[in-house]
């Protein structure tokens, strides 16, 4: 870059979940190392992007687009003049902003933005972490310089040549951790020795983990596993009850420090999102996955079969698990060769440096688009 010319302008937007919102800040803080960047975000108003990419030190502007709703479809009269407000404000933002590149990585808010980007001639890269893609990206694949996955067989949804495999980016600080299996179960206040099962269920929690483990429990702990249960917010008095007067448990609305619980575990439980799944590959953590029934396109039973079919993961669907998870549980613990085959196996699914091979196409893009 000469030193007359402006830094690069990023334009970042999505958002909804933290598996849109980790990948997106993965992808800035990479663009603003590599390039100096100046990077806006745009989300969905009332949408936890709102909070998190401010407290990681960027700008956001929030557009009040919505989600259609399926079953009452006289409510999407107000989601479509939701969706109208939300373009002409993305035009606007792109018009002022004067992005050098537009970045999409799904939920509501990269539809209108990338859409306006577009017709605004910037070019534009998505970033689709499920192994099935999401509506918005599909629709605004077509006019992408760029679209970076995360698994085989994505050109069922997008052009061949535009496919770049990077796999998701994860957040630093879980790779960075290299603490000990036995310090980190003391840092919970476990015993360094006991074989250890983290549960994670995402910031709400997910009801059929938690009444499955709420159930299975004792017989848990009778079998000598200490358990680390993340319930959500709204499980809380439940889980108490249910671990009232049992050793080695740990139970918490939220895990502050999710490196140090998974360096603890030995066997995770999860629900099967895309961010979730990237994390466990690169930690090589044997785990079972849960696939949430409530996504579209039943994306996450498609994200745990591309583990699962390969014998990286036990799949379990949600509507099994409260009667199977805990002798599963079980079956994977009392058995040390199979635990050290999925973590063989997860391993060799793990796509490593993913922000940085992002970022080399982000680069190549902009770098093109000045000729």
């Amino acid at each position: 870059m000469s030193q007359n010319r402006r830094r690069p302008k990023v334009l970042i937007s999505g958002g909804g979940t933290g598996g849109h919102i980790f990948p997106a800040l993965s992808i800035a803080n990479i663009l603003r190392t590599r390039l100096d960047a100046e990077i806006l975000f745009v989300g969905a108003d009332n949408r936890m992007e709102m909070e998190r990419v401010p407290a990681a030190g960027y700008k956001i502007i929030g557009l009040p687009v919505a989600g259609f709703d399926r079953k009452h479809l006289l409510k999407n009269i107000s989601v479509l003049f939701k969706l109208r407000k939300s373009l002409n404000m993305a035009r606007r933002i792109v018009k002022e902003f004067e992005p050098d590149i537009a970045i999409g990585v799904g939920g509501y808010a990269s539809g209108p933005t990338l859409k306006a980007a577009q017709k605004a001639g910037v070019p534009t890269l998505l970033q689709e972490q499920n192994s099935y893609a999401g509506v918005t990206n599909k629709l605004l694949a077509k006019n992408a310089q760029a679209i970076c996955v995360a698994y085989d067989g994505m050109e069922r949804f997008f052009p061949a040549n535009k496919i770049v495999k990077t796999g998701n980016p994860v957040r630093k600080d879980l790779l960075d951790n290299h603490e000990a299996k036995e310090d980190a179960r003391q840092r919970f206040g476990l015993a360094p020795d006991r074989p250890t099962v983290l549960v994670i269920g995402g910031s709400l929690g997910a009801r059929t983990l938690n009444e499955s483990m709420e159930e299975g429990l004792s017989r848990l702990c009778d079998a000598g596993l200490q358990v680390i249960w993340q319930t959500g917010k709204n499980f809380g008095d439940r889980a108490q009850k249910a671990s009232k007067g049992k050793t080695g448990v740990v139970v918490t609305p939220f895990v502050s420090d999710m490196a140090a619980a998974y360096a603890a575990a030995d066997l995770v439980v999860s629900r099967a999102g895309a961010g979730s799944i990237s994390e466990l590959e690169l930690l090589g953590k044997p785990c079972i996955l849960v696939p949430s029934p409530n996504v579209a396109e039943d994306h996450q039973t498609k994200n745990a079969m591309a583990l699962s079919t390969r014998d990286a993961a036990v799949m379990i669907p949600d509507a099994e698990a409260r009667e199977r998870l805990t002798g599963e549980i079980l079956r994977i613990m009392s058995d040390p060769s199979l635990l050290a085959s999925m973590k063989e196996n997860i391993l060799e699914l793990a796509l490593r440096d993913s922000d940085e091979k992002i970022a080399d196409r982000v680069e190549s893009i902009i770098a093109a688009n000045k000729k």
